[in-house]
């Protein structure tokens, strides 16, 4: 016969949980012997395996002590919803997993390979790597919200990096990286932003600049996470928008105001 400190290290558990689950109705607690002490048999122990495993695999005790309860179909038929289950859990974790190694290990696990290639693209045309990583930080909440939509977004990207005024573009708002808001060059760099966008605008269409078609909150939130990671592009977009340009993922076209 065993004492409740000897089952529990037998079935692999604390005494603490076997007086937790006498409490529950799910282990039958034994009388008092005539020393005062509680004993238990070897099949306690078997008992308390089980119930230890079900809860370990996360079954609900109450459900537990159906299970118990159970004939040996409904017993197998449960265990076999349980490993489903686990089965399950195991993927979103493995995916779980992933995503976390991908947030660790550069722009080649966080972000399709059709994006990296785009950003590695952006580097190879001398683009400043502090504008390449504003562009990336915000490709990763667009792919994480609208996955779906990456074939057609990188096709129209494709379609820009062969474009001059594009590059020309992004290499300008790495220059303006290095200014201060009152900065007199900052002005200048406006002003070539802006006959750069309106070049592509005349050339090939206003929906060729703004190519992302996202909802305008969303479209807010991917500016301000822009302008955190570099705050001159907070003040090159209103000098943008005197100069006919508002926006900074969204593009767009405006009347000028008056400098």
């Amino acid at each position: 016969m065993l004492t409740i400190g000897e089952l529990a290290s037998y079935a692999g558990v604390t005494v603490r949980a076997v007086r937790h689950y006498h409490a529950k109705g799910l282990l039958p607690e034994p009388e008092r012997d005539n020393s005062g002490y509680r004993r238990y048999g070897a099949g306690a122990v078997v008992e308390l395996i089980r119930i230890r495993t079900l809860a370990e695999a996360g079954v609900p005790l109450a459900r537990v002590g159906e299970l118990l309860r159970a004939d040996e179909e409904e017993f197998a038929a449960a265990i076999a919803a349980v490993d489903r289950r686990l089965r399950a859990e195991i993927r979103e974790r493995q995916r779980h997993r992933e995503r976390i190694a991908r947030l660790a290990s550069g722009d080649g696990l966080v972000l399709p390979p059709e994006v990296v290639e785009f950003l590695d693209h952006l580097r190879a045309s001398g683009v400043d790597e502090r504008i390449v990583r504003v562009e990336r930080d915000g490709w990763i909440p667009l792919v994480a919200r609208s996955p779906e939509r990456v074939p057609e977004w990188m096709a129209r990207k494709r379609e820009q990096l062969a474009d001059p005024h594009l590059i020309a573009f992004h290499r300008i708002l790495g220059q303006a990286l290095d200014r201060a808001d009152d900065d007199p060059s900052l002005v200048e760099l406006a002003d070539e932003l802006a006959a750069c966008l309106t070049r592509m605008a005349d050339e090939r269409g206003e929906a060729y600049v703004d190519d992302t078609d996202i909802e305008p909150p969303f479209a807010e939130l991917m500016d301000t996470l822009a302008f955190d990671a570099a705050p001159p592009a907070r003040r090159l977009i209103e000098l943008l928008e005197q100069r006919g340009w508002t926006g900074w993922t969204r593009l767009e076209r405006v009347r000028p105001k008056r400098r």
